[in-house]
């Protein structure tokens, strides 16, 4: 890479703080799924890449982003499929790709030469907009955070954001207050921090508590301690050193979430932690005592004190009173197969849920269902089949990369931040099965996040260590 003058290295510099303050904003308008707000992130992410682009014009360094190329190739793919649910096709194309979509069409006008694989073109224009510049912010994430230094500064920022959400959440549930202090919503115990729905808010902390115990796994000394005193030396040392901010950062994302009253996000975050705890003790190499015990304190100290003091019964009793007797979420999900079965290749074009769902609705359905509240159902609708199978592959390749990272690599940072990714995917993969977390911009681009989280802790550099 040719050494880049002073003038481009501060401008190069200045996209990449620039990208941490977008991170931390993201969450406080509503998760940013309003539309003055994701077109805020269009235009602010559009931006980012333009300099980025005339960075790389004084200073090449597309080539060093080689590793990451399958990653971004598979989005941008994707994008390539949207685009082209918009686009007018011949009737001949569009009998092959959606035979339902062009019987439409020539039911109304036989005569007609084209149609869009759309049902619902303008709410896919939206949605093509909103996923641009979800892989500008993808491909930001790999050009920008390309050090081990960045990477662990990226992290710390998005610790913080969730620990201010959670702080935020938190101190407006237990203000009494009939109505939010920003916007003026209705306001009642639930924690929901800048996010209006519960479930979004616990799938967010969920995503940031991923980062931050990458971040205190990447902290640990792995120097085996020989006595009792060297141990408890090395416990004190903990204590004392800024680890311990960010044990205090997650115990306070840790009530956030617990007050969110979410009980996919709760489920979702001990059951990832558990299962990628245990894999993380049977892969991580030269793993020391204290990994063990963080692990443990992370499920005991969170789970039994803190969760009882602010909550955690309740949600255990909301658990245990589930009932899909009285929940219609499943009767949304049995006749949506009906539109997956109507248009199982094309999807019915993005964005367009809430408006092709009412024609395949039961009248036991009373309540209108602007989401699915299951993502790969909402996703195999909206895309058809093989575009929800391309991002399945996405997903699954990038988890496969943080395995490999948390068996292979030997550097602390690249194996907190492989933890942080394979905990990050597991959970997010269980919460979808219920909500649409993926539709809000916030979640989406924090998902998007630990992704490309995984493919830098199997590909970056370790850090050069002096002598």
């Amino acid at each position: 890479m040719i050494e880049a003058s002073p003038r481009i290295a501060r401008l190069e510099r200045g996209l990449f703080y620039t990208f941490l303050v977008l991170l931390f904003w993201l969450p406080i308008p509503l998760g940013s799924h309003r539309p003055w707000a994701w077109a805020l992130l269009e235009v602010w992410s559009f931006c980012l890449l333009g300099g980025w682009l005339l960075v790389n014009t004084y200073s090449p360094r597309l080539h060093t982003l080689k590793p990451f190329a399958p990653l971004l190739a598979l989005f941008a793919l994707f994008q390539f499929w949207v685009g082209l649910q918009v686009l007018p096709l011949p009737i001949g194309l569009l009998e092959m790709l959606s035979p339902e979509r062009a019987g439409h069409f020539l039911s109304a006008n036989p005569e007609a030469i084209s149609g869009t694989l759309s049902l619902d073109p303008n709410q896919t224009r939206v949605g093509l907009l909103k996923g641009l510049s979800y892989w500008c912010l993808l491909f930001l994430a790999v050009a920008l955070v390309n050090t081990p230094q960045r990477l662990k500064q990226a992290a710390l920022v998005i610790v913080i954001t969730g620990t201010f959400q959670a702080f935020y959440g938190v101190l407006l549930a237990l203000s009494g207050s009939e109505t939010t202090w920003i916007l003026g919503f209705p306001n009642n115990t639930i924690a929901t921090g800048g996010f209006l729905y519960k479930n979004h808010f616990g799938n967010f902390l969920v995503l940031c508590l991923c980062f931050g115990i990458g971040l205190l796994i990447a902290s640990l000394s792995r120097r085996q301690a020989g006595s009792v005193r060297e141990f408890l030396r090395g416990t004190l040392a903990t204590l004392m050193n800024g680890k311990a901010v960010v044990r205090l950062c997650l115990a306070m994302m840790v009530i956030g979430l617990v007050m969110s009253h979410s009980r996919m996000a709760n489920t979702a975050f001990f059951a990832s932690l558990s299962i990628t705890g245990v894999l993380g003790l049977l892969l991580i190499r030269k793993k020391s005592r204290s990994l063990t015990v963080l692990l443990a304190s992370l499920l005991v100290i969170d789970l039994f004190i803190v969760g009882s003091w602010f909550g955690v019964e309740k949600l255990k009793n909301r658990l245990e009173n589930t009932s899909f007797s009285g929940e219609t979420r499943d009767e949304v999900v049995r006749d949506g197969l009906r539109l997956l079965e109507q248009y199982p290749l094309a999807g019915t074009g993005g964005g367009s849920f809430y408006s092709s769902f009412p024609a395949v609705k039961g009248a036991d359905i009373q309540s209108f269902y602007d989401q699915a509240h299951n993502d790969y159902l909402q996703f195999a609708i909206e895309f058809g089949l093989p575009a929800t199978l391309l991002l399945g592959v996405a997903v699954l390749w990038s988890l496969f990369h943080a395995f490999n990272a948390l068996r292979q690599r030997r550097d602390s940072l690249m194996q907190g931040m492989a933890f942080a990714a394979v905990m990050a995917i597991i959970a997010e993969l269980i919460m979808l099965l219920t909500d649409f977390h993926l539709q809000a911009p916030a979640t989406a681009v924090y998902f998007l996040l630990c992704l490309a989280l995984a493919w830098q802790a199997r590909f970056m550099p370790a850090e050069k260590r002096a002598g």
